[in-house]
């Protein structure tokens, strides 16, 4: 009965529903598709937060700072104050003339180093080894009439005391030996004199150290009153630094001193590279009010010239050593 009905339909409603079904599937299809859509869509959001995340951790990698490690251990730490300071010459001497006269030669190369007594330079010494010849036949003269003198003064006493010689007399002769003598002893002042003026005609080194630059050429006439000298001789070993400390440095210093000797380091002030070791000297009596600071001298030995005069260098006064101390 039903079947017939199903059968005994028109065509139009056939159609009608073949139609109504394929709406209805595309709808069913639609909402699955949506549903779908959703849930990768959520599937993918975790997924795109990852990849920031490692970019984050990648940049934080790439700016991270290298860590270097050490063992801390114990060990004798010195402790330093440090200052700058200029070299000076512990002498410097500039080598004059003390008499007039031509200068004969010069017996040293410039840069030279000499000892205390070596010869410089040559004066005509002719001038004054005459004057000295004429000093000594002066007192060979006044001599003779000194023996002459006592002679009659021991006549003069014989006769005096037999009556035959007036008491005057015998004091007159008795102060023409003294006389006679002082002029002798005059005449040997002058021979000493001569000779010493003499001697300055050959000019020695008066301390042991480098000659300098030649300031004068042989054949020049030289005199005593000349300032500008021959040449300047400086003496190397042993050298002094002066340098300066903050006045707050000034009582660790003191301290220092009290209990011994003070070690003192002098050393390149670019490279910091070792120069030569020596022991502080000495601390000025004054503070200087401008600039906060107090000088200090330290004497080093020198034996490799590696300190120069004028050089200008750093110094590392020693304060202290801690003992056993933490160090990294």
């Amino acid at each position: 009965m039903v079947a017939a009905r199903w059968a005994a339909l028109p065509d139009h409603a056939n159609l009608s529903l073949g139609r109504s079904s394929i709406r209805r599937t595309r709808i069913v299809l639609f909402g699955v598709g949506l549903v779908l859509l959703v849930v990768f869509g959520w599937r993918l959001l975790p997924g795109r937060s990852r990849p920031a995340a490692s970019s984050i951790a990648l940049a934080q990698a790439v700016h991270a700072v290298a860590v270097e490690t050490a063992p801390v251990t114990r060990a004798d730490v010195p402790i330093y104050a440090e200052g700058l300071g200029t070299v000076r010459a512990f002498y410097t001497v500039t080598v004059t003339a003390r008499v007039d006269g031509a200068l004969d030669k010069v017996d040293f190369t410039e840069g030279q180093i000499v000892r205390k007594g070596d010869v410089l330079a040559q004066i005509d010494p002719r001038p004054y080894r005459a004057a000295l010849e004429q000093a000594v036949a002066t007192k060979a003269k006044d001599a003779a009439q000194l023996a002459n003198a006592r002679r009659d003064l021991t006549r003069y006493a014989a006769l005096a005391a037999r009556g035959f010689a007036t008491r005057q007399a015998l004091d007159t002769q008795r102060a023409l030996v003294d006389q006679l003598s002082a002029q002798s002893q005059a005449d040997q002042a002058n021979i000493d004199a001569a000779r010493v003026q003499l001697d300055y005609t050959t000019i020695r080194s008066p301390i042991s150290g480098r000659t300098g630059i030649r300031l004068i050429d042989p054949g020049n006439n030289v005199r005593a009153s000349d300032t500008g000298g021959l040449v300047v001789v400086t003496q190397f070993q042993p050298i002094s630094v002066i340098f300066t400390l903050p006045e707050d440095d000034l009582p660790e210093v003191n301290r220092a001193m009290q209990a011994g000797p003070v070690a003192v380091a002098a050393v390149t002030r670019d490279a910091h590279a070792p120069l030569d070791r020596g022991r502080l000297s000495l601390i000025d009596n004054q503070i200087d009010q401008a600039t906060g600071t107090v000088r200090l001298k330290a004497t080093f030995p020198n034996p490799h010239n590696a300190l120069w005069p004028g050089q200008f260098v750093e110094a590392r006064v020693l304060l202290r050593v801690d003992r056993n101390a933490l160090t990294v």
